[in-house]
């Protein structure tokens, strides 16, 4: 049997396989902000799933960029006393088998890219904006690797927030996220019923997606999140008319496409992932 976990910056949720293909019924619960509670609250749900069968081996992602070997959040907004724990290590310990971790988007972009919106194509750049903005690049299959997770969400969209002046920096996550929309109405971003927002949002995202595009060069763009898929949302049809106007080096653009898989799409990425890890 073989164990899936999804640990996202406000919900959480595993599942279990007997096949390593396909799971079943999953766990959600919201993601404790206090370490320890949070690993024995995924081992518990898990072991509620499993029952008394061994488990060959877990994995998943987390919210945040990990160390290079794969071990640890090294930084997390969400999650900041997941920091610098040993989560494989301990873990692995309670469930008594291997455990792999990756950044939770990336994992996201394996499942969307295996069984969601990216199906087919060879290289899918997957863009998250939800609680904060992340993203990863899938090439043949496989999560695309650097020094360390890429981290989209983090680049500045804005030299002086001259666009927005009251968001807390010209990132792009503090631009787009639900919890930077959140921050500068002072209600939650599903509560902002002001066209106009929706529609600045659209045209900050496609300068963002421009960027992603001439950096990555992908066959298509997956753009999942509560800000993507929620009520309301970001409309992609606007997206697409101002990344029209402003992204012109290239003679076709990749299909900008909505995740699919919506809540569970870190689960599926975990099932790829776990086999890939496993060989």
């Amino acid at each position: 049997m073989f164990a899936y976990f999804d640990i996202g910056g406000t919900k959480t949720r595993v599942a279990v396989s007997i096949d390593g293909h396909s799971f079943g019924d999953h766990v959600k619960f919201d993601t404790p902000k206090e370490y320890s509670e949070g690993v024995r609250a995924i081992h518990d749900a898990l072991k509620s799933l499993s029952g008394d069968t061994p488990l060959e081996a877990a994995g998943g992602g987390i919210a945040g960029p990990v160390d290079k070997e794969h071990t640890m959040l090294i930084n997390s907004p969400n999650l900041p006393e997941w920091v610098g724990k040993p989560f494989v290590q301990d873990l692995g310990s309670l469930l008594g088998c291997p455990v792999y971790i990756e950044n939770d988007s990336a994992i996201v972009a394996l499942g969307e890219t295996h069984y969601g919106a990216g199906k087919g194509d060879a290289i899918v750049a997957y863009i998250t904006v939800s609680t904060g903005v992340g993203g990863s690049r899938i090439v043949n299959g496989r999560i695309d690797q650097g020094a360390y997770n890429y981290e989209p969400g983090q680049q500045y969209i804005d030299f002086d927030k001259s666009a927005c002046p009251e968001c807390v920096s010209a990132t792009a996550e503090n631009y787009l996220s639900g919890t930077a929309t959140a921050h500068r109405f002072n209600m939650k971003a599903y509560e902002v019923k002001d066209p106009q927002v929706w529609e600045d949002l659209s045209r900050w995202l496609a300068f963002f997606l421009n960027n992603t595009i001439v950096h990555w060069a992908p066959h298509s763009v997956v753009l999942g999140g509560s800000m993507i898929v929620g009520d309301p949302a970001i409309p992609v049809d606007r997206i697409e008319e101002h990344l029209n106007e402003i992204c012109l080096i290239y003679p076709e653009k990749p299909k900008i496409k909505k995740a699919q898989l919506e809540d569970l799409g870190g689960l599926f990425g975990a099932l790829v992932f776990v086999k890939q890890q496993q060989g």
